[in-house]
């Protein structure tokens, strides 16, 4: 079986420090509501530049996280495969998907701050 050996990878790195603690560890509810209300305060560039870094950090999560899935699901239907690396990859999968849904929540609170969703060209 070929592997694409694919790592777990921060893809955040557009963003500046203070952006990136701005929006870091905001899954709590006091958290996101703490750090929504910081969202509220900003200038409406600002969080914009935000919310368009935090739509391509998403874009980019997902085609990651989709090519983990894809070798997942093709190690599940080989035999040669040993269950270690099935269950490996397996427990990568959920990972990524539960950091991936933190993400979306972060994004979906930038956006709700800033009022609209910001166009934002597909890089395909």
């Amino acid at each position: 079986m070929r592997t694409l050996g694919v790592q777990t990878m921060s893809v955040g790195g557009a963003m500046n420090e203070a952006e990136q603690k701005l929006i870091a560890d905001s899954g709590s509810q006091q958290n996101r509501s703490e750090t929504r209300a910081r969202f509220e305060t900003m200038d409406k560039s600002e969080l914009e530049a935000m919310a368009v870094s935090a739509i391509l950090e998403h874009r980019q999560l997902l085609a990651s996280d989709h090519l983990v899935y894809e070798e997942w699901t093709r190690a599940e239907s080989d035999p040669s495969v040993s269950g270690s690396i099935r269950q490996a990859l397996k427990n990568e999968h959920i990972a990524r998907q539960a950091r991936s849904a933190l993400q979306q929540q972060r994004l979906s609170d930038i956006l709700d701050a800033l009022g609209f969703i910001p166009a934002v060209d597909r890089d395909d």
